[in-house]
């Protein structure tokens, strides 16, 4: 890079670190946010897992409940469940699902289970103790009519004001997009399953 290039790159950056300084400046607001992953593509759910990963290394007190997941063993559940001792005093963790809607083919049963599992969040979210709660896969729970979105938008609402809540899945409703602080649509491009690859351990599961 020649003198002049490299001045200009310095000029860039410089501005560039003065727009993000004003930026934080500007941030004055401390409380906890409600954060909303949606869309096609993948990563919905590993990205709420590493919030989760984040916030027990900053020694908070964590809640999660996974709505739809439930019929088969994750990585994130062996590992935060099973091999999270050194915060299992920080961690309360429930898998409540019966699993994908298209295997258990029972509209009633998946309410009860869905219903269940609200009743968990729903105490999570109404208790001061718990600075994030991870709700992976509600979205399609709200989605499929299985819990009531007025109750879910009541509770996230009313919540400990320093209370971090993610929650997960595709087909967000839009008052709940509406209602949240930060809102992902994870957009696919491509997925190996459309190419015959079955799901893998690590990546998927």
């Amino acid at each position: 890079m020649g003198r002049t290039e490299e001045a200009h790159y310095r000029e860039r950056a410089q501005r560039k670190k003065a727009l993000v300084d004003r930026r934080i400046a500007r941030a004055t607001i401390d409380r906890g946010v409600l954060v909303v992953n949606t869309g096609n593509g993948k990563g919905k759910s590993s990205s709420g897992f590493g919030m989760l990963a984040r916030s027990l290394g900053h020694g908070f007190n964590c809640g999660v409940v996974q709505f739809i997941k439930g019929s088969f063993t994750t990585g994130e559940d062996l590992f935060f469940r099973r091999f999270g001792e050194a915060f299992a005093d920080r961690l309360e963790y429930h898998v409540m699902g019966e699993g994908f809607t298209w295997e258990t083919q029972d509209r009633e049963r998946d309410v009860a289970a869905a219903m269940a599992a609200w009743d968990v969040a729903a105490r999570m979210l109404a208790d001061p103790a718990f600075d994030f709660v991870l709700l992976d896969e509600l979205n399609i729970a709200l989605n499929k009519d299985y819990v009531p979105l007025e109750a879910v938008l009541a509770a996230v609402a009313a919540r400990p004001e320093r209370q971090h809540v993610v929650i997960t899945g595709r087909g967000a409703p839009e008052a709940l997009v509406d209602a949240a602080d930060t809102v992902t649509e994870m957009r696919l491009v491509k997925h190996a399953f459309k190419a015959g690859i079955k799901a893998q351990h690590g990546i998927e599961l």
